[in-house]
């Protein structure tokens, strides 16, 4: 509800509606929750909602993961961003986002380094695709063009490799998020962003996230390009914990 009350002014209508739909307005509010615009604040609203819940109810985070949007979250419970400049940030992220040219993601069953040689593959054929996602030892995700993806997909199943398009509407992680870095820079540079006080990794380095890195604008810029490295994260997280991994998402 609060996060509903602050996105308000960012996105001229109240989430709740769109998160919890009467009846009649179901299909009309899965055609709003399918643009990047609405997407994204709504995934960090449900995070961090759902985190607060846990956190109420005496369970705590030792540490945090996110995964792309979900690191915002993370950084906000350790008190990176303020809530408010959160949801400022993550709505005109997502806006800006909204704004370029559509593009496809791929998952694909396979290796980083299988999936990186069918990327190569590719380029010497002037077909660009990036790799946005590892999320897992056998599971990455590729982004690109509408054209590019269309035609990774049809070679990989081919060859009967295990591959299936993602709902999104753009090419996160990729080359085509490159024209709104400076304008998303720009925001950053204007809101106070402290050092966290509670450990979470990064998506970017898949490492503990610094506090020179948590603070700095060009890191939240790389994390919006850069490709998400969740494996390397999780796989760190296990070396260090003997707990339980709540998925709060």
């Amino acid at each position: 509800d609060t996060c509903a009350q602050l996105l308000r002014p960012q996105l001229n209508l109240d989430i709740r509606q769109i998160l919890f739909p009467k009846e009649q307005e179901i299909e009309k509010a899965s055609q709003h929750l399918q643009r990047t615009e609405i997407t994204q604040p709504a995934l960090f609203v449900i995070e961090y909602a759902l985190a607060q819940l846990w956190q109420e109810w005496g369970v705590r985070p030792e540490a945090m993961i996110g995964h792309s949007i979900g690191e915002y979250v993370a950084a906000t419970i350790a008190e990176v961003f303020s809530l408010e400049k959160a949801l400022a940030v993550v709505a005109m992220r997502a806006k800006l986002m909204q704004q370029l040219p559509t593009g496809s993601m791929l998952a694909v069953s396979l290796s980083e380094e299988r999936v990186q040689s069918w990327l190569e593959r590719l380029g010497q054929q002037g077909i660009s695709c990036q790799l946005a996602a590892v999320n897992s030892p056998s599971a990455c995700v590729v982004s690109g063009s509408q054209e590019a993806i269309a035609f990774l997909e049809h070679q990989l199943s081919e060859q009967g490799i295990d591959c299936r398009l993602l709902h999104t509407s753009h090419a996160f992680h990729s080359e085509m998020m490159e024209p709104i870095l400076k304008p998303f820079l720009e925001i950053l540079e204007k809101v106070k962003l402290n050092s966290p006080r509670l450990r979470f990794m990064s998506n970017v380095t898949g490492e503990w996230i610094t506090n020179e890195q948590a603070t700095s604008p060009q890191y939240w810029g790389q994390h919006l390009r850069q490709t998400v490295r969740f494996s390397a994260g999780i796989s760190r997280l296990l070396k260090e914990f003997t707990g339980v991994f709540l998925e709060v998402g």
